[in-house]
């Protein structure tokens, strides 16, 4: 697909989307919250994509929700009402909300595991979409920040809701109530980010290294992996393990394991299938 916020390559079973508006410093535009969505689809839709590393250009990540989304249409603040009935109006506005908490959503149901490179400022929305990624890396000078609070408005596209299960719930609260910026430093402590890196060219390097590394393992392995993990985040123990019981029962299959033994034994690194395409069970 063609997009105008970014940019994708695939080499190897590892995707790069790279944020590519650094003169705004990446924000999110009308077109972000479509086209997001509908590249993460369409490479989890071929089977091949194993693992997806979003980062981004210029001095910040991504600044957050663009002035554009708030003052002008797709539900913007200045969208008009007119004469139109409030319920219907609010209604629709929910829909909006919605439509852009899917945006993130798209993330976390990919089959595969997606890694934010992260420098500079991550904030406003841009916090909503780290928080859906399955692992996050840091440079030094990145810092975060729940912008929403300083602007009057309670976050509403995923921060609130995947910050908690990401880091302590008192830590997550005081980020959204202050609103403060919390540098790279403090969000490895808290465990917001799995490692931090001098500079942003290491930054990318390693994140994109570790990517690699998980697209050389069972591609089913991996998405089964990460579907248990998120719905074990959602729901009880024992729930959990009878989700796992099921999946189990169909997905365990002996081949991905005979390769990894094989492997081993002949000295190589063990060559897996890809995911089917999706629809191709119609």
């Amino acid at each position: 697909m063609t997009a105008t916020t970014f940019e994708i390559e695939t080499a190897d079973g590892v995707s790069h989307l790279r944020l590519n508006r650094p003169d705004t410093y990446n924000s999110m535009t009308r077109e972000f919250w479509s086209e997001l969505p509908e590249a993460v689809r369409a490479l989890d839709a071929t089977g091949s994509t194993r693992a997806l590393v979003i980062s981004s250009t210029g001095k910040h990540f991504c600044a957050g929700m663009d002035l554009g989304v708030f003052t002008g249409g797709a539900g913007g603040a200045d969208s008009g009402g007119g004469s139109k009935e409030a319920g219907r109006l609010r209604a629709q506005l929910r829909e909006t909300v919605l439509a852009l908490q899917g945006s993130f959503t798209a993330l976390e149901e990919a089959r595969f595991p997606v890694l934010a490179a992260i420098q500079g400022g991550c904030i406003g929305g841009a916090v909503d979409m780290v928080s859906a990624c399955d692992l996050r890396f840091a440079s030094t000078d990145a810092f975060f920040c729940v912008q929403e609070i300083n602007l009057g408005m309670t976050a509403d596209v995923g921060t609130l809701q995947r910050l908690p299960k990401i880091i302590p719930d008192g830590i997550a609260r005081e980020m959204a109530y202050r609103g403060q910026r919390v540098p790279a430093a403090r969000a490895r402590e808290i465990g917001l980010v799995n490692d931090v890196f001098d500079s942003h060219e290491a930054l990318v390097d390693a994140t994109l290294a570790v990517a690699r590394e998980i697209a050389g393992k069972s591609p089913l392995a991996i998405w089964g992996t990460k579907e248990m993990a998120t719905y074990t985040r959602d729901h009880s123990v024992a729930d959990s393990l009878k989700h796992m019981a099921a999946w189990q029962s169909g997905m365990f299959q002996p081949a991905d394991m005979m390769e990894t033994f094989v492997a081993k034994s002949e000295g190589r690194e063990p060559r897996f299938d890809d995911l089917l395409p999706h629809g191709t069970g119609l």
